[in-house]
């Protein structure tokens, strides 16, 4: 059986509102059908296919390529290290970096702050 994505689903999945998965629906950008109930679905691979084409290069090139735009939480010093607690999209990311490179940042609770992730190990939850 095919993964079948409801319009919420879809928003929570690519972080975008339900309106703007809608537009994307109604402008026939993104496939989708309809229940017998009249809700809009979107078949899984309908929207892997449609993130494939339409995730837009990012600005910065690096190799990695899990960014975390979020807020700082929580800043805690040491003479030598620092530990940053970051709020992004839902999830709280936990990073140790040295207190040079968080004064140098200026990362403060409530600092606008991106995460980037880059890691040798990804477990996935189903």
């Amino acid at each position: 059986m095919a993964n079948i994505y409801r319009v919420s689903e879809v928003s929570d999945v690519v972080g975008v509102s339900r309106d703007t998965v809608r537009r994307w629906i109604d402008s026939g950008r993104l496939n989708a059908a309809r229940t017998n109930a009249g809700h809009r679905v979107v078949q899984g691979e309908d929207l892997a296919l449609f993130l494939e084409l339409n995730t837009p290069e990012p600005s910065r090139k690096q190799s990695a390529r899990n960014r975390f735009p979020g807020i700082v939480t929580s800043v805690e010093r040491d003479k030598v290290a620092a530990k940053v607690e970051l709020y992004a999209g839902g999830h709280r990311l936990v990073a140790l970096l040295t207190r040079e490179a968080v004064d140098d940042l200026g990362l403060e609770r409530g600092v606008r702050a991106t995460g980037v992730v880059k890691a040798t190990n990804v477990i996935i939850e189903v």
